[in-house]
């Protein structure tokens, strides 16, 4: 497929190039990608300078949202969450209408520091937001529950663990859930319809308590029946 990973943060880093390798058409996609390949400081997250990334993953194109998400078949989220709707707006309605948007970013604030918080909770969803904002593109979440290395190759863990689709769309969660066993997720649970992205993004603030109990994010929800 035609793939285009909006953010050139951490995750959509790991995420572009792990689809690469699975042999799909990677476009990754950036406010401004001169500056972007500019840039010579890491980013506010900490993440080294993109330029050097790029150079080693050439086969993977960078332009800006709308130029990605216009040439793209699916598009991927991994945004920050704060930001999801905005870089959405600047791919462009259009160049997401009757496409697939796999939602991997979740609604964290960081107003307060850390351990954050949800910007929203309990009666919405970032995943529900997106799909208001664009009510033409078939909107997905799922991969928000764990880390990013482990949603581009789970087999890193004993036991992959389980991870979960949530959509209005069938055909769009049955694309994702493929895209998910290519990466190697064995157990994907369908929860139902978008509004039930409220609960895996409720699992974050468990997720994060996990991490630093355990010290370190490499592990993964099970669900055992």
């Amino acid at each position: 497929m035609k793939i285009a990973v909006l953010g050139t943060g951490s995750v959509g880093r790991i995420i572009a190039a792990r689809l690469a390798e699975l042999g799909h058409t990677v476009a990754m996609g950036t406010r401004d990608p001169q500056a972007t390949l500019a840039r010579t400081t890491a980013d506010a997250m900490g993440n080294p300078p993109f330029a050097g990334w790029a150079h080693e993953n050439q086969d993977i194109s960078v332009a800006s949202f709308a130029d990605a998400a216009e040439g793209a078949e699916f598009v991927i989220n991994a945004t920050n969450g704060a930001a999801s709707l905005e870089v959405l707006g600047q791919a462009g309605a259009e160049n997401l209408a009757g496409k697939v948007i796999l939602d991997i970013a979740n609604p964290l604030d960081f107003s307060n520091g850390m351990p954050p918080t949800l910007f929203v909770k309990d009666t919405d969803s970032l995943g529900e937001q997106i799909q208001r904002a664009f009510p033409e593109a078939r909107v997905v979440k799922s991969l928000n529950t764990l880390n990013a290395g482990l949603m581009a190759r789970p087999a890193t863990l004993a036991d992959p663990g389980t991870v979960f689709v949530s959509g209005d769309d069938s055909d769009a969660k049955n694309t994702v859930a493929g895209l998910l066993k290519d990466f190697g997720h064995q157990d994907v649970i369908d929860l139902g319809d978008i509004t039930t992205a409220r609960g895996t993004e409720m699992l974050l603030p468990v997720w994060l308590r996990l991490w630093g109990a355990l010290g370190t994010p490499e592990f993964n929800f099970k669900i055992v029946r």
